[in-house]
């Protein structure tokens, strides 16, 4: 379980510098492409976390 919360925390960090990115571009291609990376990391960080949740309970 442990390892899943880790790759969580990885997801939810690679999602926030990808915003930051997005936010500090002043190239609007590179602003909607990690704008698209950020939102999608997001979500993969949702459902992961509702995989944990929803999950089986194993022992690290």
């Amino acid at each position: 379980m442990r390892v899943l919360s880790e790759q969580l925390e990885a997801l939810r960090v690679e999602a926030i510098e990808c915003a930051l990115i997005r936010d500090l571009s002043t190239d609007r291609t590179k602003r909607e492409f990690f704008a698209k990376l950020a939102d999608r990391l997001t979500q993969l960080a949702s459902d992961v976390e509702h995989a944990i949740e929803k999950g089986p309970r194993l022992s690290a």
